[in-house]
């Protein structure tokens, strides 16, 4: 379950909501009170459940960067083994063809979303209700049902903007959190009825675990992503194992990982594990009689602040104390400050000296950080932002800088990623005045916030006030100069106030941070031929065509510039055929006239002219 918090769950002492399948998992399985995540963003926490693996080895720790083949998932090992293999996700942030390329490896279905959504709903375009995705794990399983099988099901409800539907909107209309969570639970109810009437639940190991936790305004954090403390990396953990519990501890309170789930899985499955994991097998604790079985250090790693320009944070989390490496270190006695609110760090103490070296240790072990790979589409920009979430290509990266630790302190910073994050969820919903009103806030506390000013550019350029839009983007471009987003918003501002040579100028920066750029081409192509450049415009069209081969607005803009070079033969040889596949394409036969006319084919041209005007309801 995505963004579940363990201390919102019945089960874990939380009487003000009701989870009665979580409830009775744990009643015929293992809960595990102390269970820790190493990450607060969905697609990285997965990755880690999948593999195995911290952060820091698998090496997603941004939005779309494939995982290495060298890294084997939970998928694969099974599906070696003759299992059949699903996953069932509930949010395009983990899409495998878009924002988490490599998840799907080893799974025979992956239910990725529509490459083109026609709904601007985020249902069904970003985001999947519990209760659909359980009725297409079952739909599968009912078509699947001989022999083994690992079946993933991604339940996202909690996530926000929390906006459970009725009654769960009414039951906890003052606290919506919940209000998910207990829908969330409604729908692996079913799911548990469905493995129950198939005769599956019996001898099925069950793991529910959330992939991280949610702020809901302790530490100033609303969402999550940004800090570690408990709050976003302490998670439910619920093993129901196969064959029932008979023998074996209800509840285990020691320190664990999610790294230590799939070694837990594999073992369970007597399938041999990959030489290279960051967890264990739980196995040592279902007896309770396991001497060995103490706690286990947990580490938690975030990255996600580099997307703001602000330092990246590490922690170790072991013996009841909690060491966060930031620009300004904190240190936490667990036993007496649950709540993390009483930072005890001194560079000189014993407790601090022994936690850095746990850190420095891991350093050490794991690979050098490379450049981010991910790549994300405009198209894929608009789904993050759906889903409250900034990407590399949308705000650029800070993580060239010779020393993170030298960026700001998120703490220092919390309160402008909770207003971004407002103006993100704001704009998505067509609430642009909120949004406006959340991003100005933001430049009140510093008005060199380059996402801000970027966002306000775009809501701009949204409404049509194309000077202010460009006036924003103008400002937010000398604050971070290599933003492709932000060139390319400036390139169209500008080109709908006629400044075709500053258009010009803002498109060809931002192609050249970001080639694969297409609608970008296509409106550079249409800037040269408005400044009288036709051959520069056909290279941009003839780009065009190698991103995408069949694009009609390429093909048609390399058929205009070879008219105003007076090429009327290649022209014509560009926009016959053309005449056939979009025969109700006005703007087709009027430059085929056009052509005809150059060639001196006054018949031709008189027909293509009558043609398009056909077409465009002219007499």
């Amino acid at each position: 379950m995505d963004t579940l918090r363990a201390d919102h769950v019945h089960c874990y002492g939380y009487g003000s909501i009701q989870t009665p399948a979580l409830d009775g998992l744990a009643q015929d399985g293992i809960r595990f009170t102390q269970a820790f995540t190493p990450s607060p963003i969905t697609n990285t926490s997965h990755t880690t459940i999948l593999t195995g693996l911290l952060p820091s080895s698998h090496g997603v720790t941004d939005f779309a960067v494939p995982l290495a083949s060298t890294h084997p998932t939970w998928a694969e090992l099974l599906h070696a083994q003759a299992y059949h293999t699903a996953a069932f996700i509930a949010a395009v942030i983990l899409d495998s063809k878009s924002l988490a390329p490599g998840l799907d490896r080893g799974f025979d279905f992956y239910d990725n979303f529509p490459g083109h959504s026609q709904t601007k709903s985020r249902w069904g375009r970003v985001e999947r209700r519990g209760m659909d995705v359980v009725q297409r794990a079952e739909a599968w399983l009912s078509a699947h049902p001989q022999g083994p099988h690992f079946v993933w099901v991604h339940l996202y409800d909690p996530h926000d903007p929390y906006e459970p539907p009725a009654p769960y909107s009414q039951i906890y209309k003052d606290r919506l959190y919940d209000g998910e969570i207990a829908y969330a639970d409604s729908a692996l109810a079913n799911f548990i009825t469905y493995l129950r009437k198939h005769g599956w639940y019996e001898n099925s190991l069950i793991v529910v675990v959330g992939d991280h936790g949610e702020g809901l305004g302790e530490h100033h954090e609303d969402t999550h992503g940004i800090f570690l403390y408990d709050s976003t990396t302490h998670v439910p953990l619920i093993l129901k194992l196969p064959g029932g519990n008979a023998g074996k501890v209800k509840v285990v309170e020691a320190q664990v990982r999610t790294t230590d789930i799939l070694p837990t899985a594999l073992d369970l499955a007597r399938v041999t594990a990959p030489a290279k994991l960051d967890g264990e097998s739980l196995r040592p604790y279902f007896s309770g009689t396991d001497t060995d079985a103490s706690e286990r250090i947990a580490f938690g790693e975030t990255d996600y602040p580099l997307r703001f320009g602000w330092a990246p944070l590490r922690s170790v989390r072991t013996q009841g104390l909690k060491l966060v490496d930031a620009p300004r270190p904190e240190l936490y006695d667990l036993q007496s400050d649950a709540a993390e609110l009483n930072n005890r760090y001194e560079p000189w103490n014993a407790q601090v000296k022994k936690l850095r070296a746990i850190l420095a240790e891991l350093r050490a072990k794991a690979p050098p950080p490379a450049p981010s790979q991910g790549v994300v589409e405009q198209g894929t920009i608009d789904e993050l932002k759906a889903l409250g979430y900034l990407g590399k290509a949308d705000v650029g990266s800070a993580t060239n800088v010779p020393e993170p630790s030298l960026l700001p302190d998120p703490k220092d910073k919390i309160e402008e990623q909770n207003l971004l994050h407002l103006a993100m969820i704001a704009s998505e919903d067509d609430r642009a005045a909120d949004a406006r009103r959340s991003l100005e806030k933001v430049l009140q506390l510093d008005r060199k916030s380059p996402t801000a000013l970027r966002q306000l550019g775009e809501l701009e350029l949204r409404a049509g006030d194309y000077v202010s839009s460009a006036q924003h983007l103008k400002v937010a471009l000398e604050v971070r100069p290599d933003d492709a987003t932000a060139s390319f918003y400036e390139g169209q501002a500008l080109e709908k106030t006629h400044d075709l040579p500053g258009a010009r100028d803002a498109l060809e920066a931002s192609l050249k941070l970001m080639p694969g750029q297409l609608e970008a081409r296509l409106l550079l192509g249409e800037v040269y031929l408005g400044l009288k450049n036709p051959k520069a415009a056909e290279d941009q069209f003839e780009a065009s065509l190698l991103l995408q081969s069949n694009r009609i607005e390429a093909q048609i803009g390399v058929a205009k510039a070879q008219i105003a070079e007076a090429n009327f033969d290649e022209a014509v040889k560009q926009l016959e055929p053309l005449s056939k596949s979009q025969s109700r394409n006005a703007e087709v036969f009027e430059l085929l006239a056009q052509a005809y006319t150059g060639l001196g084919k006054k018949v031709e041209a008189e027909q293509a002219d009558a043609r398009a005007k056909l077409l465009r309801g002219k007499s």
